[in-house]
């Protein structure tokens, strides 16, 4: 699984995302085209090499015919409360999602960036004692903050992420000068977006968490905090449009590859030397209805040259009692031993699968891109003798069904 861990040490904003991204190897030439799909002419995402306290980073500019964008985040209004000061043309949720919506965007790029369109508008009205369709954009903050929000989630895409963490997110102090006029730092938006999202207050007189920057990685990241662990595979740093004395104004991306998790199970372990072996079918049955995740023994040469088993059954740590003393019970055995042990499983589901013979439910395990596929053993034979065929047929039937998924 590919992870993706923003370390917000100066704080976050759209721009600062991309730069990120493409310092950390997405190409710009896949990111523009993403972008194109959204049909607005001549807009394109420009990078530059730059540096912040002699860190080398890259600077992402939202452009038109080539020309940046002027900063226009904080242009937001309310429909019914434009004055001859607001003139220029606005834009409410509504138009920004039906212009996502029908974009060449694939569906996961429209659904994410929709979302985070949504949790803006949705905090801002919160500020405002109003309704998200109510909340509108100004034209220049619409665009660039749509370029932003499209760009990162594609850019995430294409980078084949598969999960999102990040860094609590750092504020500054002073004042910006909003729409309605001078907003506290960090603005109402802002908290309101980071509601239950680990934060701390710094005395950086500076706005490091911008509204785009806040929806976008309160609305994708699944958890605020330490780096998971993950081999790490690249680092991009994100520079954002000031130089501050304080503290390098930048965005710090990890991208990573994180191994299948491990976990603590219980392994029960007797010797058995002296039993019917017919009862080993009736047990192991007895054992997985209890809970087992499996059972197995393993033929070994014991004392005084006679054959035995070792019988294994692993199992959650919490169902010792239980499965020891169906051991104890159901077989010869005088004794058992029983120690802890960690193992690691590949993701998996169960789907069923369309056969000529029926359905059949089959075990799909991933790693890495590559999928295996197992038809459940119970299925093909119940089919096989329905159908009077070969358990092999089904089985190859099951296979075949799955492979074409």
């Amino acid at each position: 699984m590919k992870i993706a861990y923003f370390d917000c040490f100066s704080g976050i904003s759209g721009d600062m995302i991309l730069g990120a991204l493409l310092d950390a190897g997405l190409p710009l030439a896949d990111l523009n085209r993403e972008i194109a799909k959204l049909g607005i002419q001549g807009v394109a995402i420009e990078r530059e090499s730059t540096a912040r306290h002699a860190i080398a980073a890259t600077r992402a500019k939202v452009c038109v015919a080539g020309a940046p964008l002027a900063d226009a985040e904080h242009h937001l209004d309310l429909s019914g409360e434009r004055t001859s000061a607001h003139t220029h043309t606005h834009t409410r949720l509504k138009d920004i999602t039906g212009r996502i919506a029908a974009s060449r965007l694939g569906d996961v790029v429209k659904e994410r960036s929709i979302r985070v369109f949504e949790r803006l508008c949705t905090a801002e009205a919160e500020v405002h004692n109003a309704t998200p369709a109510e909340v509108a954009l100004h034209e220049v903050g619409t665009l660039d903050a749509l370029i932003d929000v499209v760009g990162a989630v594609a850019g995430l895409q294409l980078l084949a992420v598969d999960e999102v963490c990040a860094s609590p997110l750092r504020f500054g102090t002073g004042f910006v000068r909003c729409a309605h006029g001078c907003y506290p730092v960090p603005v109402p938006g802002v908290l309101a977006l980071c509601r239950d999202v680990p934060t701390e207050q710094t005395d950086i007189r500076a706005e490091l968490v911008t509204p785009t920057g806040a929806a976008i990685i309160t609305t994708l990241a699944r958890s605020f905090g330490p780096q998971p662990p993950f081999c790490q595979q690249a680092v991009g740093y994100g520079a954002g449009r000031r130089d501050l004395d304080a503290i390098p104004n930048l965005l710090r991306l990890r991208l990573g590859a994180c191994a299948p998790a491990s976990e603590r199970v219980l392994l029960i372990e007797a010797n058995i030397d002296d039993m019917n072996p017919e009862v080993y079918g009736y047990l192991f049955n007895r054992l997985l209805a209890q809970g087992a995740f499996d059972v197995y023994t393993t033929p070994v040469l014991m004392k005084k040259g006679r054959p035995g088993n070792v019988l294994s059954v692993l199992a959650p740590a919490g169902h010792l009692d239980e499965l020891a003393a169906i051991v104890l019970r159901e077989t010869t055995t005088i004794g058992l031993r029983y120690y802890q042990v960690e193992r690691r499983v590949l993701e998996r589901q169960v789907r069923a699968v369309a056969t000529p013979y029926g359905e059949v439910n089959v075990k799909f395990s991933y790693l890495d891109e590559r999928c295996r596929v197992a038809p459940e053993y119970e299925d093909c034979t119940r089919l096989a003798q329905q159908h009077q065929v070969p358990l092999l047929s089904v089985y190859e039937a099951a296979r075949a069904a799955a492979i074409k998924e």
